[in-house]
């Protein structure tokens, strides 16, 4: 069978001399955990770069589902880097790091950004569909990387706020508002989670997103081998909240889902919120607190100097509004920049 992941000697972009394209390897990661480090203080002023989430991606289970380039000089460098992730039926994520250093580095883009669409037209033909989103995620004032993307076709479509609570010890004793209850998926005796419980969370999860902006369809199977190609996930941050109803039953209200958030040099860990939803039917009765009780005194008791998370900033539910009143403030913001491709029959 061929190989439909890795980049051929055919399909590698002609970039301006002295630079050419290449597939990056395990050997690059150093080099790629500066770069989005360098990515990172440019958009937001620091970095929180976890080396091991980018082993994942290069060399890793998450490498599975991506194509990758890098633009590597005469020193075999890598001072670009961009990654198409084929996410699901019909949504392509693109990855676009660049040092702004370098003087070729717009030439670099522009053929970056073309081939990244050729690899995405690739991976949705594979798939056997006719249409396909490309979504890059730009930080929000990057007029140089909005430049790029409006010339490669590409248009802002939304703001996303990334927002971020401190956790003090005595956060350890919150509990859940009265009416609901949130326990953690169940776990087999080696620490592998119960199958009926995941299955739950996945249905929570599709059912609370799907009037939400850019919601698709993502399989069961898709869904929990992405969320393991993170190398700090872990199963003990799910969660699952029930409401009581008037017959007395518990039924399943929402979910949550987080992994743990690098340490900045000399600090601890935090926790990151990946997913919380909350059904429609049972919206307005506390789930999402009783959720966000649960993670901030897990992050307590663990150490956590403090929980993340990233919103619509142009969310109908005012979920921004929300965290606000619990503590959480903006630290930074990103862009959903589209392009749609229609690929015919």
């Amino acid at each position: 069978m061929p190989d439909t992941t890795s980049a051929t000697h055919d399909d590698l972009p002609t970039l301006p001399s002295p630079w050419r394209a290449r597939v990056p390897g395990y050997s690059d990661i150093d080099a790629l955990v500066a770069l989005r480090r360098l990515d990172e203080l440019q958009g937001t002023g620091e970095a929180h770069v976890d080396p091991a989430g980018i082993e994942s991606e290069v060399a890793g289970q998450a490498s599975w589902t991506r194509r990758q380039l890098v633009a590597v000089g005469e020193d075999d460098v890598p001072r670009a880097w961009i990654t198409v992730h084929d996410r699901a039926a019909g949504r392509a994520l693109i990855w676009g790091y660049f040092d702004r250093d370098v003087p070729e580095i717009d030439a670099i883009a522009a053929a970056f950004y073309r081939w990244a669409e050729s690899a995405a037209v690739t991976m949705a033909r594979f798939r056997g569909i006719s249409a396909t989103r490309l979504d890059e995620s730009p930080f929000a004032g990057d007029t140089r990387q909005a430049g790029w993307l409006t010339d490669a076709g590409y248009a802002k479509r939304r703001t996303w706020l990334h927002m971020e609570r401190p956790v003090t010890p005595d956060e350890a004793s919150l509990e859940p508002r009265a009416g609901v209850t949130v326990r953690p998926v169940e776990r087999h005796e080696n620490g592998m989670p119960v199958a009926s419980d995941l299955q739950v969370v996945h249905q929570m999860l599709e059912t609370s997103f799907q009037d939400h902006f850019n919601s698709y369809r993502e399989s069961f199977s898709e869904f929990v081998q992405r969320m393991r190609e993170d190398p700090a996930h872990s199963w003990d941050h799910w969660w699952l909240a029930y409401v009581d109803t008037d017959g007395g039953h518990h039924v399943p209200a929402g979910t949550v889902v987080c992994s743990s958030s690098a340490a900045p040099e000399g600090g601890t860990q935090g926790t990151y919120v990946e997913y919380i939803g909350v059904t429609r039917a049972a919206r307005g009765r506390g789930v999402a607190k009783s959720l966000l009780a649960t993670v901030i005194a897990d992050a307590a008791r663990n150490g956590r100097d403090r929980v993340s998370l990233e919103v619509d900033a142009d969310s109908p539910t005012k979920a921004d509004e929300l965290y606000r009143s619990l503590g959480w403030e903006t630290d930074y913001v990103t862009e959903s920049w589209f392009k749609d491709l229609d690929l015919g029959v």
